[in-house]
């Protein structure tokens, strides 16, 4: 028979995260440095044991993030992004837990806009809205930013957000949003190709294509989520793409506009962690305002033999992360209010 400190160990809920798994039925090769080894097809294998890892723990996880890049850019290349999508999204749906999907920059080198709204990276429809918080709903609005939020336990919100909002991937030429990343990229960046830092220092690395940022409508909208969230006395983490916090991550790996975002979270007393891929070497930092910044390792950089996922076991007043390969053990504590 169970005793309350029995109980008081079981969380209240699981979820598991994974990070740029970028498959491709490709050799291996290597970053664009040629400084970090690639591994196309068995990233597809690392995936497979990650669900039958989630499929056989005791307590089932409640979902998975899925934090960007399940293929990579050079299926665009080969002419096999639909097939590659397939064959990853096959390996999800034998997971018994629903997969909340974010987009990433290799998305956008496959894909535009209008045709992941149609495909089952679209996971927005596993969003639950409240009527005291207007979000963004129209699906066929293609120049909106892809968001929502839902809340898998009283008390306990997680909010998905599109670091690719303001982007020159994925976005019509003519579109508004383009331009002014373009116009953005041009202030900062000088180079011919808008992929290079070269000439760039500290910070200003940032500024190339492959990164993003967060629109002013998305900045509202998510004032307006966790306002919501700070009234209800919940806790909330946030996953994205590409990281904010630059000790969470390289100088070349942080979203354009990652001071707006910060001030935003920093606004609000229910942020307690946020969750990024994008760089495959991973990163973590605590910042001063108690937010836990936990960038994941990417699958596509990990050797066979090894893992790259984990299983956050979340708590009232702390998240305990079991750590598969790469990814290390962690606890994660929430901030005293």
């Amino acid at each position: 028979m169970a005793t309350e400190a029995d109980e008081a160990k079981k969380p209240n809920f699981s979820f598991g995260v994974i990070a740029d798994i970028q498959y491709a039925n490709a050799d291996n090769g290597y970053n664009d440095t040629r400084t970090k080894r690639r591994y196309y097809r068995n990233s597809l294998h690392l995936l497979r044991s990650a669900v039958m890892e989630w499929n056989e723990e005791p307590i089932t996880p409640s979902f998975i993030l899925q934090l960007g890049d399940v293929i990579d850019g050079c299926n665009s290349q080969l002419k096999s992004s639909k097939d590659a999508l397939q064959v990853v999204i096959d390996e999800f749906t034998k997971c018994t837990s629903p997969m909340h999907h974010i987009w990433g920059n290799h998305e956008f080198y496959n894909f535009d806009r209008e045709l992941l709204h149609k495909s089952a990276l679209n996971s927005k429809h596993l969003g639950k809205m409240e009527s005291s918080v207007k979000t963004q709903s129209n699906p066929d609005d293609h120049e909106a930013f892809y968001g929502y939020h839902f809340s898998p336990f009283p008390k306990f919100r997680f909010i998905i957000t599109d670091s690719y909002d303001l982007s020159v991937l994925g976005r019509k030429y003519s579109s508004k949003k383009h331009h002014d990343s373009m116009e953005k990229l041009k202030t900062y960046n000088k180079n011919e190709d808008f992929n290079s830092s070269k000439g760039l220092t500290g910070l200003d690395k940032r500024f190339v294509a492959f990164n993003g940022g967060f629109s002013q409508e998305q900045l509202d909208w998510l004032n307006k989520v966790l306002t919501f969230s700070d009234n209800n006395r919940e806790k909330v983490t946030i996953a994205a793409h590409v990281p904010i916090h630059p000790n969470s991550t390289n100088s070349q790996g942080v979203a354009w506009n990652y001071d707006e975002i910060l001030s935003v979270l920093h606004a609000h007393t229910s942020v307690v962690c946020f969750l990024p891929g994008h760089d495959h070497d991973g990163g973590y930092h605590l910042d001063d305002h108690g937010i836990h910044h936990l960038t994941f390792e990417g699958v596509i950089e990990t050797s066979p033999g090894s893992q790259a996922f984990g299983t956050m076991y979340v708590y009232n007043d702390r998240m305990i992360l079991g750590g598969r390969g790469r990814i290390q053990d962690r606890i994660l504590r929430y901030k005293q209010i």
